[in-house]
């Protein structure tokens, strides 16, 4: 008699997994086709050709060179930002107990459960009413917010499911509290800390609303792919510029999956 786990899943949920799948990926995969059509001007299905020549165009606009080393800035700023903002509040939070902490808790992780636009307005308003420009720090202040939480789930997870009695045994034995952090917290947060900072540069590097509401006249690389859709010039040079930014997020976000999936293994945590 098999067992529950070697049990083949009935057909019609199969289907439906299979409908589910297409329904989430179909519209990437139309994109990388459209990446490669003769077609300039209109979305025409199916392609009338395909070429390779909007790549060489692409990698020629410095348009899109400035917008897409605009987003890398930010993202990696915001990011190094939020690994150190992030990862002070978890170790606040998990580590030591006060009045308010759970109240602490919820107004660090607030900023990712509001909606992108009410974050935008929020923000927009504080920089009008403190008379500071809009400017590329602008943009890295409202990244910075949603950020912050991405790394501090990842880290406050990991600390609580890290031994308080390896810290102890540690300052026992005569380690300063940087030696503590260097060799017994940092090998056991390092995973979860490395898989919030990629999970926070994908979604800095792709992301439209608080950035609408806080760059001003500049243009990551969302926003420029924006407004190509809305004037387009040629409209297959979005797919391809379309294109990097998947695979600038996607690679991230398995490497996180990859390097968090056993993250229940912490050292001497049997000990």
């Amino acid at each position: 008699m098999r067992s529950d786990r070697q049990q083949s899943a009935p057909l019609g949920l199969k289907i439906a997994a299979a409908a589910g799948l297409l329904f989430l990926h179909l519209p990437l995969l139309l994109i990388f086709v459209y990446a490669f059509t003769t077609e300039e001007k209109s979305y025409q299905w199916p392609p009338p050709g395909l070429t390779t020549q909007w790549f060489a165009v692409a990698w020629n606009r410095p348009d899109v060179w400035q917008a897409l080393t605009l987003s890398v800035q930010v993202a990696a700023i915001s990011t190094a930002i939020a690994l150190v903002l992030g990862t002070l509040c978890a170790a606040a939070v998990s580590q030591t107990k006060f009045f308010g902490r759970e109240t602490i808790s919820l107004l660090v992780i607030l900023p990712i459960a509001l909606p992108g636009i009410i974050t935008g307005i929020a923000l927009r308003s504080a920089f009008n009413l403190a008379e500071i420009p809009f400017s590329f720090w602008t943009i890295i202040l409202g990244h910075a917010t949603f950020c912050v939480v991405v790394v501090y789930n990842n880290a406050v997870a990991r600390f609580r499911r890290m031994s308080g009695s390896l810290i102890e045994a540690s300052m026992d034995l005569g380690a300063d509290g940087f030696q503590t952090f260097r060799h017994v917290i940092l090998p056991n947060i390092g995973t979860a800390l490395l898989a919030g900072g990629m999970l926070a540069f994908a979604l800095s590097f792709d992301e439209v609303i608080v950035t609408t509401f806080t760059a001003g006249q500049q243009q990551t690389l969302p926003i420029w792919m924006l407004e190509e859709l809305v004037r387009p010039r040629q409209r297959p040079v979005t797919n391809v510029v379309a294109m990097v930014v998947v695979l600038v997020t996607l690679l991230p976000i398995l490497a996180a999956y990859y390097l968090t999936r056993d993250g229940d293994q912490i050292a001497g945590g049997g000990k």
